[in-house]
């Protein structure tokens, strides 16, 4: 059944595609997802983020991600037995599932840390891995602004499943206990006719027993839906609180648009007249990921997929203030790597994410958000200058990098300097932090331990899913040994996952999107 705001292939090629305008070995749609489309699920896969030379190419940059959806989906699929496409890993979101032990910002006015360590590849003796994590300053529930939520639910037909319109009830009545009496929630559904049953409500009776009549079945009214969710939002607006649209859906759905530059349009104006979406992905079979992710992006929000009464819980009431209260806008990371330290490099993830060298001072080019309480984690594996490395020696002298000249200090401190633009959530102009990262951290590297180790192997794990070669031997029993020994119920069965795909054999698991 065709239903909700779907971005299909025909109407919005250009979001759905990967490949258009891109370097060689970008994949289009129907190559990257042949696995996942004989199940009718959609996702945009990307090729695994290549090698680059420090001498010619020393600039990386990307935008941070704090979605986590890719991470609960793809533990939907190995506790069911199923083949994970590699598309539908993102590994940066497999990372950013977890919490570490990143510090506090010591004051709001830089509204996170930035933490920087280097440890050795597990997988690669002669390489280093960096990390550099952020963490958002908290707050707490009471202290948040007040929020205005406007709930669209999908009800159609397709949406009758177990795991999707019962979890969305359950999923949504979670969020509303832990709401304020200032709060103001709007429900509206939309299947064969789009229908407001609660406009503007600060009674938590009334919102819950709205969603407890909810039923499925009937066609779809997508456009309409999204485009009246907005007028919600505005009419209730809260001045300086949270304004947010949560979408509920399976993502298979038809907005009504004619094209990917209308709907871009739509969710554009309404970010930026300060209404932002989330959107909370549930179901399986025609379960468009593609598309969820891509909206939120696009609205200033964050994608979760809901895949128990857990992550329900851990989504929408334990990580309710990251969920809704931005404290950064337009986020960006550049990391400069110094050629005489580093030669090669590699980004883990945030292929989807990848920004030019230019894109980080213009204020114009959107970046990702963070939430009160949100941590980002960025890995790096880079090869120190003097170690073989990924590629030999070139042939020819011309092609072969100059060598490494520079200030003599800047030589004997610095790995890279690490930059971060936001911007605050009301402002328009970008803030900078500048950070060096000191070489000594190459000489003193060992093996990763502790936070660290279960960092790594929670990137290992989304690298292998996805079929990264440059792994080598590194196999699902070497990760679940690197994370270790672990407390706390996410990440004991985050070992229970590494093992469980260690069971199903290394070629049943990740598909198509390598090198």
């Amino acid at each position: 059944m065709r239903s909700r705001l779907a971005i299909t292939l025909a109407l919005f090629p250009s979001l759905i595609l990967t490949g258009c305008g891109q370097a060689p070995g970008s994949q289009s749609y129907e190559v990257a997802n042949s696995a996942a489309a004989q199940s009718g699920e959609r996702y945009d896969g990307h090729p695994v983020s290549p090698i680059h030379q420090v001498a010619s190419d020393p600039v990386s940059t990307f935008a941070v991600d704090v979605d986590t959806g890719a991470y609960a989906n793809v533990r939907r699929m190995l506790l069911a037995g199923q083949t994970v496409p590699a598309d539908a890993v993102r590994t940066e979101e497999m990372i950013n599932y977890f919490r570490y032990d990143y510090p506090l910002p010591d004051d709001r006015a830089a509204p996170f840390s930035v933490t920087t360590d280097v440890a050795t590849t597990p997988w690669n003796p002669g390489t280093r891995l960096l990390r550099i994590g952020l963490r958002g300053y908290d707050v707490a529930r009471s202290q948040r602004p007040p929020a205005n939520l406007v709930f669209m639910v999908d009800v159609s037909g397709s949406m009758q499943d177990q795991d999707k319109l019962p979890l969305v009830k359950q999923a949504l009545s979670t969020l509303a206990d832990g709401l304020r009496p200032d709060d103001s929630i709007s429900i509206i559904t939309y299947a064969g006719w789009v229908e407001t049953l609660v406009e503007g409500s600060h009674d938590k009776a009334e919102i819950k027993a709205a969603l407890s009549g909810l039923d499925a079945g009937g066609a779809t009214a997508g456009g309409p839906a999204l485009s009246m969710a907005y007028d919600l939002a505005r009419a209730h607006r809260v001045p300086g609180g949270i304004n947010r649209i949560i979408m509920a859906t399976d993502g298979d759905f038809n907005v009504g648009l004619s094209d990917q530059q209308s709907l871009e349009e739509m969710v554009r104006q309404n970010r930026e007249d300060g209404i932002t979406l989330t959107t909370l992905g549930f179901g399986q079979g025609n379960y468009n990921d593609a598309m969820m992710e891509a909206v939120a992006d696009l609205g200033n929000g964050n994608h979760a997929y809901i895949d128990s009464a857990m992550e329900a819980r851990k989504v929408l009431d334990e990580e309710l203030s990251s969920t809704l209260f931005t404290i950064a806008k337009d986020v960006k990371v550049q990391v400069e790597f110094n050629p005489a330290a580093v030669s090669q490099y590699r980004l883990i993830g945030y292929e989807n994410r990848a920004l030019t060298e230019e894109d980080f001072a213009d204020d114009r080019v959107d970046a990702g958000e963070i939430g009160a309480g949100h941590q980002v984690t960025a890995l790096y594996e880079i090869v120190p200058l003097g170690e073989a490395g990924w590629t030999g020696q070139r042939k020819y002298a011309a092609n072969r990098p100059a060598a490494a000249t520079g200030d003599a200090g800047e030589i004997a401190t610095d790995i890279a300097t690490v930059r971060l633009r936001y911007k605050l959530p009301e402002g328009d102009n970008s803030r900078l932090i500048e950070q060096s990262i000191p070489a000594a951290l190459l000489a003193t590297a060992i093996l990763p331990q502790g936070d660290m180790a279960f960092a790594v192997a929670v990137a290992a794990f989304g690298q292998k899913l996805r079929g990264d070669t440059k792994l080598g031997g590194f196999t699902f029993g070497d990760i679940e040994r690197l994370a270790g020994r672990q407390s706390g119920y996410w990440r004991q069965e985050f070992i229970q996952l590494a093992s469980l795909a260690d069971t199903g054999g290394h070629s049943a698991w990740g598909r198509s999107t390598g090198e």
